[in-house]
């Protein structure tokens, strides 16, 4: 009997109908993880939080003036904590958001293509430079110049976390708000021109308020940047849990709630009440960071309706607000000047009030003198400036790291183990610990990541699981560092006995860097067009042969990339594994997955803040870690770069 084309396709489908469920199942399980991830550490964290919260009272908790926990009677307020957050994300702002938002425009509207793509990777290697090194670099660099320049006994202070928070928050602005300002319909740009504009003009009053949604929240993303920062803000600010007195003080030294966490949490006693209420400050840290995620994911949605005209029954957190607001848009940048002016006053920053009110005065006299191209030109001059600044900064952070390190960089100081607590000797088992720790969490997020993204693309429609899924995944990747140390110690080191160990560091780590997996995963199967699926299943192939051997290959240079951010995250991370994996001084490397390891961002961390008369060391590791991230992010950006020009559909 002579079997037709299509009675074999269908013989073909119900023999491959049980693997396909089975595969589905699978990817379903790996989908989520995140929301799995995401409520475990709430609620270990909750766990072990909720006893500080009965005994100490959680209003006294959150409005008590003084964190002292080692006093003869302790205490444990918060507000000096929430205070110096507070403080040192409002002066990163303060720094950052002007010269991110310059340089945003800089690479949006006024660079070549050809400077467009150098610019671009040099704001992804300023974003992938580790936090210790950026730490490091404060600690020597900026600390010694604020102390110079002020004349003051320290210059670890308000200041000096505001300025190295700003300079880590940068990049995420940039690239958000230029993202913004390139997603634009071409036709509002040329129907502005085309009117008699300025190019300058259309930038102002076109392109910035159509794209002021996206520049919100790139402005929320660089906030919830600075407040998860630990290991930058432990070495600059100071670490005094006191609130400047007055309150306007950028000299004085603060503390923050990573700061917290990150200083005591290893030196106190498990179950102690001082135990709890560090975890009562990381809930509080989890929540804020929380608010401030979902604060900028309702302001994406926001903007991507307004670009795409959608319309939807449900109203968006945005949306719901009874209160018309349009009418405050003619005089919003009027607010923001005297709303500044206001605080600069209140603070009696005098200078700073001046300042501004010149700058205005200059801004009125430009306008009422000066033509239109000669106004233009004064403002693409001043973005050319912020731009060459915060490319300065790139190369001044490098050049220092650099120039100080590589002259100690030799074969005996990769290959030989640390001696004298770091001051002479190697860092030989810093580096294989820290390939252990990079292979074992991508070998556990890699795989999970893509079934996550294959079940999210290929296997489901929109619906609310998949938005609870994609939440759940967002809300984990705006996590602290810090947080997901913290679960680990808490849920793998003591819950689960493996103690500070590999194992340990590799599953917190493998956490942290899941959403990456996901999220570059999901992009690059979905650049994948649709008619290759519908040509596939034409030919009689199931869901799982189309997604494997249709679908996979093209996409594989997007995730591969996304793995390879993701390894460049996990390589230069010290707060996550502090409390789980790591140790400053080990000869032998581990023989197993329950010892732990040496790592070189917390090598470096303890040689520059612990060990005095290791200069040469410190400069020596900061150069092979800056390396290896280089490294990592350069091969991930050529192979973007390879494929962006290959790939034609």
């Amino acid at each position: 009997m002579t079997i037709t084309g299509s009675e074999r396709t269908f013989k073909e489908r119900l023999t491959h109908r049980p693997m396909e469920q089975g595969v589905k199942v699978l990817w379903f399980l790996c989908a989520i993880s995140s929301i799995i991830a995401i409520f475990c550490i709430l609620g270990f964290l909750l766990y072990d939080a909720i006893p500080a919260f009965m005994e100490i009272g959680l209003i006294p908790f959150l409005t008590g003036d003084r964190w002292d926990p080692t006093s003869i009677i302790p205490k444990f307020g918060t507000v000096p904590l929430i205070v110096g957050t507070l403080l040192v994300t409002f002066g990163a702002m303060v720094f950052a958001v002007p010269l991110g938002l310059a340089s945003a425009i800089f690479i949006s509207e006024l660079a070549s293509p050809r400077l467009r793509q150098t610019l671009k990777p040099a704001i992804e290697l300023l974003a992938g430079i580790p936090s210790v090194l950026y730490g490091f670099f404060g600690l020597v660099i900026l600390v010694r110049l604020i102390q110079d320049w002020a004349h003051v006994s320290s210059g670890e202070s308000v200041l000096a976390g505001s300025i190295l928070l700003g300079i880590m928050a940068l990049p995420t602005i940039i690239s958000v708000s230029e993202d913004a300002l390139s997603s634009i319909p071409r036709f509002l740009k040329e129907g502005s021109l085309a009117l008699g504009a300025t190019h300058w003009q259309t930038i102002a009053r076109v392109l910035l308020p159509a794209a002021l949604p996206g520049i919100t929240a790139a402005i929320i993303l660089g906030i919830g940047r600075a407040v998860g920062e630990t290991m930058a803000v432990i070495m600059v600010t100071g670490n005094a849990g006191i609130i400047p007195d007055p309150i306007w003080n950028i000299f004085s030294p603060v503390r923050t709630l990573t700061g917290t966490l990150g200083i005591e949490m290893g030196e106190v006693a498990v179950g102690s009440l001082h135990y709890h209420a560090l975890f009562g400050v990381a809930v509080l840290l989890l929540t804020i960071s929380l608010i401030v995620n979902l604060l900028s994911l309702e302001v994406m949605k926001w903007l991507h309706r307004t670009q795409t005209g959608g319309k939807s029954g449900k109203k968006s957190l945005l949306q719901s607000i009874p209160v018309d607001l349009s009418f405050i848009t003619p005089y919003l940048s009027w607010i923001v000047i005297i709303g500044c002016l206001l605080l600069l006053i209140h603070a009696g920053l005098w200078g700073g009030a001046v300042a501004v009110l010149i700058i205005l005065t200059l801004n009125a006299l430009v306008c009422r003198f000066c033509k239109k191209q000669q106004i233009q030109q004064i403002w693409f001059s001043g973005i050319a400036l912020v731009m060459v600044l915060v490319v300065a900064i790139l190369i001044f952070i490098l050049y220092d790291i650099f120039s100080h390190g590589l002259p100690y960089v030799s074969l005996e100081f990769i290959t030989q183990p640390p001696s004298n607590l770091g001051r002479g000797g190697g860092i030989f088992p810093a580096i294989v610990g820290t390939f252990y720790l990079i292979l074992g969490s991508i070998a556990l997020a890699f795989p999970l990541g893509i079934g996550a993204a294959i079940y999210l693309v290929e296997y489901t429609k929109e619906n609310t699981l998949t938005r609870i899924i994609r939440t759940a995944t967002d809300l984990l990747n705006g996590t602290p560092s810090i947080v997901f140390g913290l679960f680990g110690f808490t849920f793998l080191v003591i819950f689960l006995g493996f103690g500070i160990s590999l194992i340990a560091g590799i599953i917190t780590l493998a956490l942290m860097v899941l959403p990456t997996v996901i999220r570059t995963t999901e992009e690059s199967l979905r650049s994948v067009p649709d008619s290759l699926r519908e040509g596939s299943y034409a030919l009689g192939a199931t869901k799982w042969q189309t997604v494997r051997r249709v679908v996979l290959p093209p996409a594989m240079p997007g995730i591969i990339t996304g793995a390879i951010l993701a390894i460049g995250r996990a390589a230069g991370e010290t707060a996550p594994i502090m409390f789980t994996a790591v140790v400053f001084m080990q000869k032998r490397l581990p023989e197993s997955l329950l010892d732990p390891v040496m790592a070189l961002p917390y090598h470096l961390f303890v040689l520059a803040t612990t060990v005095p008369g290791a200069r040469n060391n410190q400069y020596a590791t900061a150069v092979v870690l800056l390396v290896l991230v280089i490294a990592i992010y350069g091969v991930a950006i050529v192979i973007r770069n390879h494929f962006d020009r290959k790939v034609r559909w």
